[in-house]
């Protein structure tokens, strides 16, 4: 009598049979699913901030911009960044240490003094400089 794989059993005509849950082959799937998912959201969270802030870089407008929102935002993700740390996973430490940068930098570009953030923005694109 052979032995037998633990999760392997015998059907009737002999031959092994698997015993594993109806169903075992698709949590891999899930999971294979899920990050891509995950990552697909990471990337568009942490891109969404990058439109506003070149947008006011290039034009150093800061009207439409609501400090409390931003500011409220920072915070959020500063909590994120700090959870993803306590836990030790990367991608909730990069995507919200990369969120909280971007955020912060336009809430910054909004509390500066025009002339200040005339020269952040121009440190960054100075083909914008005002002569």
């Amino acid at each position: 009598m052979s032995s037998v794989s633990p999760g392997v059993g015998r059907r009737v005509d002999g031959r092994a049979a698997d015993r594993r849950p109806a169903g075992a082959g698709r949590a891999g799937l899930m999971v294979e699913l899920a990050s891509l998912v995950g990552g697909l959201a990471s990337v568009a969270s942490t891109s969404s901030f990058v439109p506003q802030a070149w947008k006011i870089i290039r034009t150093r407008e800061m009207k439409g911009i609501s400090a409390g929102m931003y500011g409220l935002t920072a915070v959020g993700f500063a909590l994120w960044f700090a959870f993803g740390l306590a836990l030790g996973q990367w991608p909730l430490i990069f995507t919200n240490g990369v969120c909280l940068l971007l955020s912060g930098f336009i809430l910054l570009m909004k509390m500066l003094p025009a002339r200040k953030r005339n020269a952040v923005a121009d440190a960054f694109d100075p083909s914008v400089a005002k002569a």
